[in-house]
């Protein structure tokens, strides 16, 4: 039976084995969401952890007061994945701060909340979401994936979304900035094979406040979602996040270059 612990927030995060004790952990859009949730479950399985941030300054020192909170080490970090030089500046501290980094997890994707329908496409939104789910995941890895070369071993966990099965008629750039990390995965599984393993994770929907908030979730989406989801309802994040972290595990050892899903069978397709 799994062990619970309770963190500095109150929410209760199952510790099923201590699969990250000692380790270090970096999570990217840590301040909110997904992001902060797969932070304070690596820190209840063991982890220090590494928090990231662009905006939500308060939401990292959150993240990093749950970090603490299970007696692990927090090290809160901000920074423009858009920007080389910030991806550059990032890692370097995360690495003077922890000594090493044995995970990296690519949380960070711009899904363009702003956008309802292919009708509305924009240039900078585009751009925008490119620029974060491409550019940015890709000198991410590249920067930690050479430091763990460096110094023999690491993981590197990038979050796409099972939108490259379904598509996306409301935002097209999403659907191709998530399929480019696919991509971006198995090129970088291949090329850092065997020292580093890099892994690609595929969340569906989640109850989280970006999706919670969106207009067509509210009118609509959210009900069309359940009916065509097997598992009947919309999880929350901390459901997922072990599922995630799994792919980082000595037990997912022989597994790079993968994609897994986990969205309740709304995304269910054949061999």
């Amino acid at each position: 039976m799994a062990n619970e612990e309770m963190n500095a927030t109150g929410e209760r995060v199952a510790a099923i084995f201590p699969r990250f004790a000692g380790r270090w952990v970096m999570v990217t859009g840590a301040g909110t969401g997904f992001g902060s949730t797969l932070a304070k479950r690596a820190a209840a399985e063991g982890a220090n952890v590494v928090v990231h941030y662009n905006r939500s300054a308060a939401g990292a020192e959150e993240t990093a007061q749950a970090v603490r909170s299970f007696g692990r080490e927090a090290v809160v970090i901000q920074g423009d994945l858009r920007s080389t030089a910030d991806i550059r500046r990032m890692a370097d501290e995360a690495w003077s701060a922890a000594g090493t980094l044995d995970v990296l997890v690519n949380n960070v994707g711009d899904i363009a909340t702003d956008q309802m329908s292919w009708r509305d496409i924009d240039e900078a939104v585009v751009d925008r979401v490119l620029a974060v789910d491409i550019k940015g995941t890709m000198f991410m890895i590249h920067e930690h994936g050479t430091r763990m070369l460096e110094v023999g071993g690491g993981n590197i966990v990038n979050i796409a979304s099972t939108v490259v099965v379904r598509g996306s008629p409301r935002a097209p750039q999403y659907a191709a900035g998530k399929y480019g990390i696919i991509g971006l995965t198995k090129s970088y599984a291949a090329a850092f094979a065997p020292v580093v393993r890099v892994n690609a994770f595929g969340p569906g929907f989640m109850s989280t406040e970006s999706t919670l908030t969106r207009s067509d979730w509210l009118n609509g989406r959210r009900e069309r979602v359940i009916s065509q989801t097997p598992m009947g309802r919309v999880p929350e994040p901390q459901e997922l996040a072990g599922a995630a972290l799994w792919l980082a595990t000595d037990d997912a050892s022989h597994m790079t270059g993968n994609f897994i899903m986990c969205d309740g069978g709304y995304s269910m397709i054949g061999a």
